[in-house]
């Protein structure tokens, strides 16, 4: 029974693996927040605020599938299979999207999130990054060497594209283990517990 219950696919490997495989969830979760929100005021919200929404959801999804897994709990594992394979479908479409986005889209992104922020945070950019204006278009001075500053365009689309890249490609990547997820899932929830009373229902 003890081996049957550690072994490759038995009941035992199959919860270990469902927690390893949430747990990473919730880290992924957190990086892809703390990622996406680093550039929360120098870009558009309308990606950055997806991945964020994105990343939250999977975190707090994750939780209730560590408690499931744990407990064994049918109902919550049903529950868990089901938003994630719907989590996995929206996922795609938003860090695709991430991806996707050649240079001009971006620049409208940025330009938009410039034209909705307040002066203080404009300061605090070209202050940041040594930066003035947003193009080429924009008021340019000159640093204390009499040398012209260049424009926040420059250092913010190098910065946007690689806030993309790491969200898209990370969140990416473990959307295809959601599937694995709800494999494992699938098959947990018809195994039967090795401590459980065998005249309990499975």
């Amino acid at each position: 029974m003890g081996s049957d219950r550690f072994s490759c696919g038995g009941f035992g490997c199959t919860r270990g693996a469902l927690c390893v495989l949430n747990v990473m969830y919730m880290v992924v979760g957190l990086v892809l927040i703390g990622v996406a929100a680093s550039s929360f005021s120098t870009v558009s919200m309308s990606v950055i605020g997806g991945v964020i929404a994105v990343a939250a959801l999977l975190f707090v999804i994750a939780v209730l599938g560590l408690v499931a897994t744990l407990r064994h709990h049918q109902v919550l594992l049903f529950f868990y299979m089901v938003i994630l394979l719907i989590i996995f479908i929206v996922q795609l479409g938003v860090f695709c999207a991430c991806l996707a986005l050649n240079k001009e889209q971006q620049l409208g992104l940025l330009k938009v999130g410039w034209n909705h922020m307040s002066p203080s945070t404009r300061q605090r950019i070209e202050s940041r990054y040594h930066c003035c204006g947003f193009n080429n278009t924009d008021r340019v001075v000159n640093s204390t060497e009499g040398q012209p500053l260049s424009p926040c365009l420059d250092v913010l689309q190098i910065f946007l594209d690689k806030v993309l890249q790491v969200a898209g490609g990370v969140g990416l990547f473990f959307a295809f283990t959601e599937i694995l997820s709800v494999w494992l899932t699938w098959r947990y929830r018809n195994l039967k517990n090795p401590q459980a009373d065998p005249n309990a229902f499975l």
